[in-house]
């Protein structure tokens, strides 16, 4: 039997960088698809899971997958071909990408970034090899090998020195108990103010906010709960993170699974996670916690989940209160979870609203009271 197709375990700065790109949305589709693919597979979701998730074909899936095996995070950027031949040699090409991303100082010029212009005038004067382009075919060409100008980023990586034996573990669990694993972090802060976003609209007139930045309601915290067997998200909003809510959330958890079997929690190092009362009631309950690597959030399957959460229920909004906030977001919470295996999403989105039902009694955005009771 074939290995189930699968990415690779990511670097720090990858995880890091795949989880930026999906929590704080992009405008480019394509590299917001592709990395919320890419962080999906390897929180441990298989490939029919994901094709759910980001409305793609399984292949296409399989497809970045392999591809981002192959070159890493160069994989979100399509290459598409065209035009008239290059006049430049492939080799002159790597040569002047080489120069662009060393620094001006190292090669003896008198400043610490380069600009198109003085880039541009060094590649005609340096020693044993003359490029004569203009400055706009060297933006272009820079931009289709992945060149940009950007800031300049710090990074930290993960100084836990348990951080592969975690690791271990999360990938242990997901492989061989998916039905008894769960995942829960904090989504937030969740503010009260016009939100933007994007939507389809006539050319030229795009659906106007009002432009009120002021955060007049205080802010929520949504606690997150998912679990990876059932593909299936639940959660509430409250107004603080805490040990307290992080408690309820965890024995919403095992509500979930009554029949008492041993369950695993993911869960990030936040110290409201890590309280003695939270490692009793666990060990009492049955209940394994199993910690991400510090800086290292992004092994938490949740996550590739929440971003299509602030696609879908933050950006683009312009609630009046939390109360509001809080229902159009359960809202979304039944919609996905009854829609998370559908094959046909014109037929579900067609059906969203006839399968949105009350909110009285539901409890964690999932079962009901007298269910649970």
């Amino acid at each position: 039997m074939a290995e189930p197709v699968r990415v690779r375990r990511l670097t720090d700065q990858e995880g890091q960088r795949l989880q930026q790109i999906v929590r704080r949305g992009c405008t480019n589709s394509i590299r917001y698809r592709r990395a919320m693919m890419l962080l999906a597979s390897a929180c441990g979701n298989r490939v029919p899971v994901i094709a759910q998730l980001v409305q793609a074909d399984e292949d296409t899936v399989r497809d970045v997958i392999h591809r981002f095996n192959e070159i890493g995070l160069a994989c979100l950027d399509p290459r598409w071909a065209g035009g008239r031949p290059r006049l430049l040699s492939p080799d002159d090409e790597d040569f002047v990408v080489q120069t662009a991303i060393t620094r001006p100082t190292k090669l003896g010029q008198p400043f610490t970034r380069w600009s198109l212009r003085k880039l541009a005038a060094y590649l005609r004067r340096v020693h044993g090899r003359v490029i004569r382009i203009g400055r706009e075919a060297l933006r272009c060409l820079l931009a289709r090998r992945g060149v940009t100008f950007q800031r300049t980023k710090t990074w930290k990586g993960s100084p836990d020195p348990d951080r592969d034996t975690k690791l271990d573990r999360i990938e242990h669990i997901l492989e061989h108990f998916p039905d008894r694993v769960f995942a829960f972090d904090e989504f937030g802060p969740l503010g009260i103010r016009p939100t933007g976003g994007s939507c389809w609209a006539t050319q030229g007139r795009p659906e106007r906010h009002p432009a009120t930045y002021h955060r007049t309601h205080g802010v929520r915290y949504f606690h997150g709960c998912y679990s990876v067997g059932d593909d299936t998200l639940w959660g509430v909003n409250r107004r603080k993170k805490g040990a307290s809510n992080t408690l309820a959330a965890l024995r919403s958890i095992r509500a979930a699974r009554p029949d008492g079997v041993p369950i695993y929690v993911i869960l990030d190092n936040l110290s409201a996670h890590k309280g003695e009362t939270m490692r009793q009631w666990a060990m009492k309950n049955r209940v394994e916690l199993c910690f991400t690597p510090t800086y290292a959030s992004w092994a938490n399957p949740i996550e590739a989940h929440f971003g299509p959460l602030r696609q879908f229920t933050v950006a683009n909004s312009n609630h009046p209160n939390h109360t509001v906030q809080t229902r159009e977001l359960h809202r979304y919470l039944r919609w996905r979870n009854a829609n998370a295996r559908h094959r046909d999403v014109l037929a579900a989105e067609r059906k969203e609203r006839a399968r949105i039902r009350s909110e009285k009694g539901i409890r964690w955005g999932g079962r009901s009271l007298v269910d649970a009771a």
